[in-house]
Order: structure tokens, then C-alpha cells, then sequence
């Protein structure tokens, strides 16, 4: 494939080389019909701008980095798809990186992305040290913290945009209630993560003002996986279980829960209730069909990255801008009124 120049282009359609800039930068200045002439000879020649010699002379690349902590993970899969489309409605593109807690390198990811010049990062969820992170890098590089922070508090320094993990938890308990469910479990708690403490929280407290009664089920596994979720229904199945509802930390644990249901021939929503968090895509599965909790990864995406385009775009990064996203039940099949 030849290689085809900003000054081949020029000459093919007969102008100069700054008209040829102008219409790929969609510059005013430049006729309409001179401009899409210009884009055709473009199409028909293969010509890519060269985004290297253009970040040069305009000190951006129109790329942002995204950090995320599992892309294996069904909501973290959708939130990207989501960050790609919103990017690419301001004119960006995305360089999506993987990260979890326990084998990888937070700080080594920042230095790669910031030497690849991208004009900002979305760190999807928090690692130990983030905090201090953010404090470095801030101001190499506009940052956002997106999707479950690691606190609200205001010491952290850095713009976000979050789930509301306490509200949607009181709408679990909430809607629980009004179906008549009076002794229910909450299962999946991990105290190594905060949105996840703040999903306990919120369901225990909400529980407690409408006087149900709440047992708790620990994760002691670090995920919250599907695996995860089968280990701990076995658990409760073949133990006395008197509880009529379950409410799950995760869809993920949720879909466990159901496959240890079938193993044990528990029916569900006959003989326990079920409810998740996340909505993710299998969810909404035809045999499945799990009442949940979602995360409304789209809703976060798009004010993600709006949050990133106005720093990227600020002369003035000292203010920060923090979001607090509303979640949203979506009813099922799973749970049934008693």
C-alpha cells in the first residue's frame, strides 16, 4: 500500500496544502464543495492523518486512556463499548487497558498511558494506592474516577463520576418489603471493597427502619464471581433456611445462586426470592430473567467522559466535579409477592 501525503492529496485536488489541512480539520474557512471534494480524493487514496505529527502541533492526540479493573467482568465490558461510543461523539478515540488488584501495576499503566500522550484517563473503579495516584498524576494529565468510587469523601481530590451504591441498595430492601418479605439474607458481602460495603449498608439500613430482619453471608473469596455465588448458596441451601428472600451483591453472584438453586432443587421465586445488582446483559437471559439492580453503565459512561472532555478542555483543573448517579430497579421474574 503506498503511502499518501497531505502534499499528494493537495496535488490530486489542485489546492494548496493549507486548504487540504482545513478541510480535514473541518475549518470554516474553506467552501463547502472544496472541502468535500478535498475528503473524497481523502477516501479514494487512503489517507489517514497522521494523529503523531498532529498531537505535535496541536499538544492533543484525541485519544484517553481507559483503566479498567476486569474487562472479563459483564458490567465492566459494557461500561466499555459504552466509554468507546461516548468517546468517539466528541471526536476520540480509546486505549483500554486491564488492571486487577492482585497482579497488576497501577502506576506503571499511568506512566504508559501518559507517554503515549493521550489527553486523559478514566480510572474505572480503585486499587490500594490509588489515592496517592491520582495526587501525582493529576497533573501530568486530566483523570476521572468512574463507576465505583472508592468513597465520596471530599480529601480525595479528583473528579467522579459513581453509582449511587447505598440508594440502590435501599431500593432492593424497599422493594422487598412491599412484595411482603420480612426475614431475608444479604448475600455476598465483601469488606475489602467500598461500593460494596455501601451496598450492605444501605440494605441493612434500610432493612432495620421498615423492621426486617437481615443475616449476612460474607464473600471471603475477593470476587464476586459466579463460582463465588455457588459456593455460598450451597452453603445456605443445605443448612436450615428459613429465610423467603435473597438479595445478591452482584448479579454474578446471583446467577450462582440460581445454578446452586437447580443443583438443590430450591425454586425460585416459589420458594425464595432473588435480587441482584448490576444488571448486566445475562440478566435479562430468557431463563433467567433475574430482578435486579442496575448500574446504568451507559448513564455513567456518558457523564464520564462529558466530566473528562470539560477538564481536557479547561484552562482552570483546580475545581473538581462529582456525580452521584441515581440507579434504577428493574423488576423480573425472580421475586414473588407473598
Amino acid at each position: 500500500m503506498k503511502h499518501v501525503t497531505i502534499k499528494d492529496i493537495a496535488r490530486l485536488a489542485g489546492v494548496s496544502v493549507t486548504t487540504v489541512s482545513r478541510a480535514l480539520n473541518d475549518a470554516p474557512e474553506i467552501n463547502p464543495e472544496t472541502k468535500e471534494r478535498v475528503l473524497d480524493i481523502c477516501r479514494q487514496e487512503g489517507y489517514r492523518t497522521n494523529l503523531l505529527a498532529r498531537s505535535l502541533i496541536s499538544s492533543r492526540t484525541h485519544v484517553i486512556g481507559v483503566i479498567l479493573p476486569d474487562i472479563a467482568e459483564p458490567f465492566y465490558a459494557a461500561l466499555a463499548l459504552h466509554i468507546e461510543t461516548c468517546a468517539r461523539q466528541f471526536g476520540y478515540q480509546v486505549m483500554l487497558c486491564g488492571i486487577r488488584s492482585e497482579d497488576g501495576d497501577l502506576n506503571a499503566l499511568f506512566d504508559f498511558l501518559i507517554s503515549q500522550r493521550v489527553d486523559g484517563i478514566l480510572l474505572t473503579g480503585a486499587v490500594p494506592g490509588t489515592r496517592e495516584l491520582l495526587r501525582r498524576y493529576q497533573a501530568a494529565v486530566p483523570i476521572v474516577l468512574l463507576a465505583n468510587c472508592m468513597s465520596m469523601d471530599t480529601a480525595w481530590e479528583c473528579s467522579s463520576v459513581c453509582i449511587d451504591n447505598y440508594a440502590g441498595s435501599r431500593l432492593a430492601a424497599q422493594y422487598l418489603h412491599g412484595l411482603g418479605h420480612q426475614d431475608v439474607v444479604y448475600l455476598g458481602l465483601r469488606r475489602d471493597s467500598f461500593a460494596h460495603l455501601l451496598r450492605h449498608k444501605g440494605f441493612v439500613d434500610t432493612a432495620g427502619e421498615l423492621g426486617m430482619q437481615v443475616s449476612t453471608v460474607e464473600n471471603p473469596t475477593g470476587r464476586s464471581s459466579i463460582v463465588a455465588g455457588l459456593q455460598l448458596a450451597r452453603e445456605l441451601f443445605l443448612a436450615p433456611f428459613r429465610q423467603t428472600a435473597i438479595f445478591a451483591a452482584s448479579d454474578l453472584l446471583a446467577l450462582g445462586v440460581l445454578q446452586a438453586a437447580d443443583e438443590l432443587g430450591v425454586s425460585i421465586p416459589e420458594q425464595v426470592s432473588l435480587i441482584g445488582f448490576d444488571n448486566i446483559d445475562y440478566a435479562a437471559l430468557p431463563k433467567i430473567r433475574l430482578t435486579t439492580i442496575s448500574r446504568r453503565p451507559e448513564a455513567v459512561a456518558r457523564s464520564g467522559v462529558q466530566v473528562l472532555m470539560e477538564l481536557i478542555n479547561s484552562e482552570d483543573r483546580g475545581e473538581y466535579t462529582r456525580k452521584l448517579l441515581a440507579p434504577a430497579l428493574v423488576e423480573r421474574q425472580t421475586c414473588r409477592r407473598l
